[in-house]
């Protein structure tokens, strides 16, 4: 009987829900369109909510399932979405390194990077103190040093071989000649004979086949301020060119393509970047069909770094946040592998507690959040589908462009690659400094009494751009997006004396109120002293605060039709002994500058630029010279 009464209120429960599904017919995507416009009062919808990104495309407001039958594929994965944690390790000392290994093994990593400060000490009794402990074949193992992949590679294999887990070894010594001369402008020997190295590495490595030869590091466009659709073309574009090379020195395609990896940079744009990945792996697998391979299922992999562009200096515990949603974004985009690099990794060097914090951002998705037992979570997502094809497409166009004039290294010596990146920085940067694009604590919301951590190095935060007459092409410059406001604050900072800045707030209440907030963000940005006010009744009480503040600024904040008013009087009154600045953009900017007022911010004042000008007037770049110096920026 309690059998059949459950199934009996089972079957009501099924007939209640049709029939409540019933209740809500269909809707056509022109229905949805027809009632957008009623609520945009007939504005016309496309230049309200289809949003043109900076990569050139339209995305539209909302995405409906018949958006996937136009698509040409659906980028789907039938395995899980599991991936390895990694964390690098500089290696200067041996012991050091390995007992560094043996303990973040220990803590969840499950791939270890070593960097080899030192080529010349590369040598099988070093690399035997290094492994010491660690069970090489169950992790996945990465190695970099300049100039001695080959040497590397007869090392591992001799360890493997005596221990009999040649097949099991997997992971990669990570060579990247182009990658180098991007970032370099030269190489140390010509660059075909450096090809020649790697092509001789490449065909050594069939002895261990589960470890890779070349990792493309396309973090660097991405650090250097490319968009999506440029670095994963520019990565293709780079992967096409290493195919090319190592079959033209008699190298199989599939031993060529199976030695390559993919290092993408991961940003905070958090679709896009799940989009980029997915998009690339369709891309390669094009690009790897058109040499006619013997096996038609290459697999790409995919090697996540949280980027560096969007992170700071100022309020540095933001980074965390920042780095969190990229894992994220890289996971769901299936990553193999990931590094989240610690939030002070661009200031100093990182710490045990910020590393640790880094690996378990990771350990908290796959252990807490279960990110790793969801097979292609993004898949027959509407928006992301289409997001991908939309990348894809674009990233293939600009792919085809490069192929068209000789392929990467041809577009690298003629400039059309770093012209493109250039270009696509200076929007970028134009975009950090008018806020569009917003860095919580540095260009919005800053502390306005914060200092950086002491132990900064400011040699790692600003890298100092290093030319010569020698290079064989123009190096592609990595930067952060928030330098210029940190250079500027700094400088504020490292002054015998911080300017003041006094809010004028006179008026119309409301307006007042918003620009006055308006300015303390404007000024906080560059480190200026506040001084705040709710609002003066009248001229003459704002007037006898004022000066008696010792203010080296005034900041008049009022409405646009109040300023021709206030303005002239306010600044006949003041402008002796303090710069006189107009919070807003009003039509009658003409007539203040008649009246003396030259100085206006608003919405779209590029902000390092205005705070530059501003630091010279009232004294601050004569007197941080030696500070400058110092902290070299």
């Amino acid at each position: 009987m309690h059998y059949l009464a459950t199934l009996i209120t089972v079957n009501n429960v099924m007939v209640q829900r049709e029939k409540l599904f019933n209740q809500f017919p269909p809707v056509t995507t022109q229905a949805w369109i027809d009632k957008l416009k009623i609520d945009l009062k007939e504005e016309d919808y496309n230049k309200k909510l289809v949003w043109i990104t900076n990569e050139g495309f339209e995305v539209k407001p909302f995405y409906r399932s018949e958006d996937l039958d136009n698509l040409k594929y659906i980028n789907t994965r039938t395995d899980n979405n599991n991936w390895f944690i990694r964390q690098n390790i500089e290696v200067a000392d041996y012991l050091s390194a390995n007992q560094k290994a043996v303990n973040i093994l220990m803590k969840g990593v499950d791939s270890l990077g070593f960097i080899i400060v030192d080529p010349d000490t590369v040598s099988e009794e070093n690399f035997k103190i290094l492994l010491e402990g660690i069970h090489i074949e169950s992790i996945e193992l990465n190695f970099w040093c300049n100039g001695k992949a080959g040497e590397i590679l007869e090392i591992l294999n001799k360890i493997a071989t005596s221990a009999g887990i040649r097949k099991q070894i997997h992971g990669a010594i990570e060579t990247d000649p182009l990658g180098r001369l991007m970032l370099n402008g030269k190489l140390c020997i010509p660059i075909e004979a450096g090809l020649d190295y790697l092509a001789s590495v490449t065909r050594s490595s069939s002895v261990l086949p589960g470890l890779r030869t070349i990792q493309i590091n396309a973090s660097v466009f991405n650090n250097s301020g490319a968009d999506v659709v440029q670095e994963l073309a520019f990565a293709i574009s780079m992967g096409s060119e290493y195919l090319s090379q190592l079959m033209a020195r008699g190298i199989e395609h599939d031993l060529a393509s199976s030695a390559i990896g993919f290092t993408f940079g991961t940003g905070s744009n958090y679709f896009f970047e799940i989009a980029k990945i997915r998009a690339a792996r369709l891309l390669w697998s094009v690009v790897n069909h058109g040499f006619n391979p013997e096996n038609p299922d290459i697999h790409m992999h995919v090697h996540s770094i949280t980027s560096r562009w969007n992170k700071t200096i100022y309020d540095p515990y933001v980074n965390m946040l920042r780095t969190q949603t990229e894992a994220m974004s890289a996971i769901v985009g299936g990553a193999d592998t990931v590094t989240v690099e610690p939030f002070d990794t661009v200031f100093r060097q990182p710490d045990e507690f910020s590393e640790r914090i880094a690996r378990n951002q990771q350990l908290i998705l796959r252990e807490e959040s279960y990110f790793d037992k969801v097979a292609d979570p993004a898949a027959g997502s509407y928006y992301i589908e289409n997001l991908t094809t939309l990348i894809a497409d674009n990233a293939w166009k600009l792919f085809l462009e490069t192929e068209e004039k000789g392929g990467f290294l041809a577009c690298l010596k003629s400039g059309f690659i770093q012209e493109k990146i250039e270009g696509s920085a200076e929007k970028r940067k134009k975009s950090i400094a008018t806020r569009k694009t917003v860095f919580l604590g540095t260009n919005i919301y800053p502390g306005k009494d914060e200092k950086v951590f002491s132990n900064v190095d400011f040699t790692r935060s600003f890298p100092q751009i290093v030319s010569g007459n020698e290079n064989t092409v123009t190096p592609v410059h990595t930067f952060r997006g928030s330098e210029e406001y940190e250079k500027l604050r700094l400088k504020v900072d490292g002054a015998q004396r911080r300017p003041s800045v006094f809010l004028f707030p006179i008026g119309d209440p409301v307006m007042r109120k918003a620009r006055a907030k308006f300015s303390s963000e404007f000024f906080g940005c560059g480190g200026f002293n506040i001084i705040e006010n709710t609002g003066f009744k009248s001229v003459e009480e704002g007037l006898r605060i004022a000066s008696g503040s010792g203010a080296d600024i005034i900041v008049i904040c009022s409405s646009d039709g109040e300023y021709p008013v206030y303005g002239p009087e306010i600044s006949n009154a003041l402008k002796a002994n303090a710069l006189i600045v107009i919070a807003g953009n009003p039509p009658a900017m003409d007539e203040l500058k008649a009246a003396g007022i030259t100085l206006f911010i608003h919405l779209g004042s590029d902000i390092p630029e205005v705070l530059g000008y501003i630091n010279n007037l009232t004294g601050i770049e004569s007197q941080t010279k030696d500070y400058e110096a110092k902290v070299q920026i």
